[in-house]
């Protein structure tokens, strides 16, 4: 093992001793929701067909709402990434002229065509005729709570927050600056719906957005939840009334979240739920050692290593291609899947720049498991990600220094 990660590891090993902490209390958060839901192999069965009256899916949904504090959770195979959920989200809670505003500025490349800034108009929201407004960020890097105060009135139906910071060089948003936005945001109007892109975000910390006034959550089963082992799928959780009417943009007015078989997925997912905290403080520990090595040698990486974390993303910005295009090739080589691939940047469905991505994951996509992306565009930033075992991190970082010649 190279010598630079041997001394960044003595340097992180009292931050590491907070991660343990939090993965502790998110797993007794997630054992004590099997054990009020009485969870059995009965659970583990599904029906097929319209999937009517599955005691395991319904089991499943009141697992996730105990896990996140909600009085209600819609957890689907059917949703096909977590921007499908947020999406489902979005068109399920607003109506033709009502309006929503984005709190962290222009949110992630994937959701702008959602929203209708980029792509096909007709089919976003803004073609369906909500109404639109970001609030920029403060020098690129922080929200304006000053101008989300004057922002929010009675004609705002929705403020999404996205926490984690996409393609953005902005750090992202732990729970203390939620509390804080979705707090104004209720004091200018008590009915308009905090809805949190919680993507990357769960069980980084102890709580979760709907434990401190979210109306509305939404993520990824092959990120944080899923622990590793879901092969698809996505979750939605919060109020009832806003939960349901997610639902039914799912599926269709009247079924909601009464139908979908779940093909056999839904012991995958419980399974994946149960050991997501586990699994999450193995990333997080794999990126604060990535953010010390990179800091070492003279890159720029944020988080910095002794900043606590609200998700998994670690940014190292190379300022140029080669080093990225040389990172990317080095994570896809000390994969355990496609480790053959050498990365190219290519064109991306929801992208607006080319991208570079390694990662060769069990689940195509994960980005739970040790994965890295970037545009190709200024600051050539890699931005890392996941990570089944701490052991295979340190692993893939030393063949990253032999790619770099370091």
């Amino acid at each position: 093992m190279n010598k630079i990660i041997e001394q960044a590891e003595e340097k992180v090993l009292e931050q590491f001793k907070h991660v343990d902490k939090i993965k502790d209390h998110n797993q007794r958060k997630v054992l004590e929701a099997f054990q009020k839901n009485k969870i059995g192999l009965e659970h583990f069965s599904t029906v097929s067909g319209y999937g009517h009256d599955d005691m395991g899916r319904e089991a499943l949904d009141k697992t996730f709402a105990d896990v996140f504090k909600t009085e209600s959770a819609i957890v689907r195979n059917h949703f096909v990434s977590g921007t499908h959920a947020i999406a489902c989200c979005l068109f399920g809670n607003l109506r033709s002229g009502e309006k929503l505003v984005s709190v962290v500025g222009t949110p992630y490349d994937t959701l702008e065509e959602v929203i209708g800034t980029r792509g096909n108009y007709r089919a976003s929201l803004m073609g369906h005729g909500v109404l639109y407004e970001e609030i920029p960020l403060v020098n690129n890097q922080t929200v304006d709570l000053e101008k989300l105060e004057k922002t929010i009135d009675k004609t705002v139906n929705m403020v999404t927050i996205q926490r984690s910071r996409g393609y953005a060089t902005r750090k992202s948003l732990n729970i203390e600056t939620t509390k804080k936005i979705i707090d104004i945001v209720k004091s200018k109007n008590p009915n308009c719906i905090c809805f949190v892109d919680n993507c990357y975000c769960e069980f980084v910390e102890e709580n979760e957005p709907t434990e401190i006034g979210a109306d509305l959550i939404a993520g990824s089963l092959i990120k944080n939840p899923g622990g590793g082992i879901v092969e698809t799928g996505g979750y939605v959780a919060g109020k009832e009334e806003y939960v349901e009417q997610t639902a039914m943009r799912l599926t269709a007015p009247g079924i909601g979240a009464e139908g979908g078989a779940m093909l056999n997925q839904t012991r995958l997912i419980f399974q994946g739920l149960f050991m997501a905290p586990l699994i999450v403080s193995e990333a997080i520990k794999g990126a604060i050692l990535a953010s010390q090595v990179f800091e070492d040698i003279g890159f720029i990486s944020t988080p910095k290593p002794h900043e606590p974390r609200t998700d998994l993303i670690q940014t190292i910005e190379f300022q140029k291609p080669e080093p990225l295009l040389a990172f990317c090739k080095a994570l896809q080589h000390n994969s355990p899947i496609e480790s053959y691939l050498t990365p190219v940047p290519d064109e991306v469905p929801g992208y607006d720049n080319k991208l570079i991505m390694a990662g060769g994951s069990f689940i195509e996509g994960s980005t739970i498991e040790l994965s890295a992306d970037g545009p190709m565009r200024p600051p050539y930033a890699a931005y890392m990600q996941g990570g089944l075992s701490y052991s295979h991190v340190k692993i893939a970082l030393d063949g990253v220094l032999k790619e770099l010649g370091i």
